[in-house]
């Protein structure tokens, strides 16, 4: 290098030869050495576990050797609630199942109750199920989405999904005045119907929703980093997530086109034009791509539905199931007795056993009941997506690397009140 003295003339120094380095050759006792990986603790109080998971990561530098999934830091007990208390107390209790898609919780749970009472709810009652349930599936979705871009650094994109859903809890409000624990479906019927205003009122919100989702496709989809962080990561095989008992948009983003609505129809789904959209890849990207096309179709579904609904009565006339109208209670014996009955020892199914499955947010939702003829279930269990999803968590991740634990983890959208019961 050079150097400028004060009397203006220039010192060069020789530089030192570097030194010849000879390549260690491995011997056998080298060969032998034991290889201990890093192990990391993640959650549950990292921020992206939500409070709800811990995964138990072994690491060789940044790629994860293995990985242990620990659940169980929400635990509700909602199985012995339910049982502890009357069949139509539970409502509440499944509300808080998968808090961010209540409704369909709500219809799951009474459409298994009305299948062991042998009873079918009226015309009207059917329509406005589908239009919950698909307001609680958006709502849903926007929730994952938005997460999924927040934990990746997208906090604008964050703010235009949790307003597109407060869209969505607007209708929430209009169908049963609550935002987030809704508890408005019956056994039989509704807590209550909707208003005239309802359909402009439908029309209006998802359109604004929807102007906020093309926002958020237009920020991330074209979005270099993003892209590079959602795709090829989290991948695994159609077969492999069929053995595990994944559904949802999981397994729909590899390939395989079950949806519950189509494959099993129920309420008034086989009467709605709707598509069932795929992925080819199975990583994070299609699962992401598959919730924003399928938050389009339950746009088209609801549109469909406020349309084509008909006038009638949202409940069923049996007094011995659902609770009569209070004009009717003040004005016979017999309804004031059937009341009693229904408030003190709850309607009584005949003995025997039931699953209903729905789909929810994130997969097949089922409750499985049984009944020994009285008043209060002897067995309530759910079949909870996020609890057969949170399955495949490890063999996603293991081999990739330590970030990419972050979109697959968002992208399973585990809800730990559903996952942990």
């Amino acid at each position: 290098m050079s150097d400028t003295h004060g009397h203006g003339h220039a010192h060069v120094e020789e530089e030192t030869p570097a030194p010849k380095v000879r390549p260690i050759e491995p011997t056998e006792d080298s060969l032998d050495l034991p290889f201990e990986p890093m192990e990391l603790k993640m959650g549950p109080s990292h921020p992206a576990t939500h409070g709800t998971v811990r995964i138990l990561l072994k690491l060789d530098g940044e790629r994860i050797v293995n990985a242990e999934v620990e659940v169980g830091y929400l635990h509700r007990g909602f199985e012995k609630e339910c049982e502890s208390g009357l069949w139509y107390q539970a409502f509440p209790y499944t509300d808080r199942l998968n808090y961010v898609s209540p409704l369909i919780n709500n219809v799951g749970y009474a459409l298994a109750c009305e299948k062991l009472l042998g009873i079918e709810a009226p015309e009207r009652c059917q329509w406005l199920r589908v239009i919950a349930s698909e307001v609680s599936r958006m709502s849903d979705h926007y929730t994952c989405l938005g997460a999924c871009s927040l934990e990746l650094g997208a906090f604008t994109a964050f703010l235009y999904a949790v307003e597109a859903r407060e869209q969505l809890w607007d209708l929430h409000d209009a169908l049963c005045g609550a935002r987030v624990t809704t508890n408005y479906v019956r056994i039989g019927g509704l807590s209550m119907d909707v208003g005239r205003d309802f359909r402009e009122l439908a029309k209006e919100r998802l359109a604004a929703a929807g102007k906020l989702q093309q926002d958020l496709e237009d920020l991330l989809l074209s979005n270099p980093i993003f892209l590079d962080r959602m795709e090829g990561t989290g991948v695994l095989a159609k077969e492999k997530l069929v053995q595990l008992g994944v559904t949802g948009p999981l397994l729909r983003a590899a390939g395989v086109p079950y949806d519950v609505r189509r494959a099993q129809p129920y309420l008034v789904y086989d009467r709605i034009d709707f598509d069932v959209p795929i992925g080819e890849a199975g990583d994070n990207l299609d699962r992401f791509l598959v919730r924003i096309e399928e938050l389009k179709q339950s746009r088209r579904m609801i549109e469909q539905c406020v349309d084509r609904m008909p006038e009638g009565p949202v409940d069923v006339d049996d007094p011995h199931v659902r609770l009569a109208g209070k004009g009717r209670v003040f004005e016979r014996m017999e309804e004031l007795i059937a009341q009693f009955k229904i408030v003190t020892e709850g309607p009584k199914p005949p003995v025997g056993e039931v699953y209903q499955a729905v789909e929810g947010g994130n997969g097949e939702l089922g409750f499985y009941l049984v009944s020994d003829g009285t008043g209060r279930p002897v067995k309530c269990r759910p079949r909870s997506p996020s609890f057969s999803n949170t399955q495949a968590l490890s063999p996603m991740i293991e081999g990739s690397m330590l970030a990419d634990v972050i979109p697959t983890f968002d992208m399973i959208n585990m809800i730990g009140g559903e996952c942990d019961r």
